[in-house]
């Protein structure tokens, strides 16, 4: 193993709870609840926060809009859950593919 391909040992936390966690039974998360819950998770040191899919609802949209204006990450990365394009589509003209890279997060 060279240098460049070995592992620290630091250990990184990949969190999806504004994403799988909010599509439990009973829980409606609204965007100052993901806001204030992407907070704590980078205050506790969380490396990446997965913050949902931008384009799928008007909500997540606004989260990303809002997250990165209104958040000062110290910690985490904000990540993006999305998809392909759609069948039949040209990845260009695909509105959920826009949608992901319009969010901010690489």
């Amino acid at each position: 193993m060279t240098a460049s391909s070995e592992l620290d040992d630091s250990f990184h936390v990949f969190d999806t709870t504004l994403r799988d966690g909010a599509q439990r039974e009973g829980i409606n998360l609204t965007v100052a609840d993901k806001l204030a819950i992407a907070r704590h998770l980078d205050d506790f040191g969380v490396g990446f926060i997965e913050g949902g899919w931008p384009g799928a609802n008007p909500r997540d949209t606004e989260f990303f809009a809002r997250a990165q204006q209104e958040i000062d990450f110290r910690h985490a990365q904000l990540v993006a859950f999305g998809s392909t394009r759609r069948a039949g589509a040209k990845a260009a003209e695909d509105p959920q593919v826009k949608a992901l890279l319009d969010s901010g997060p690489r």
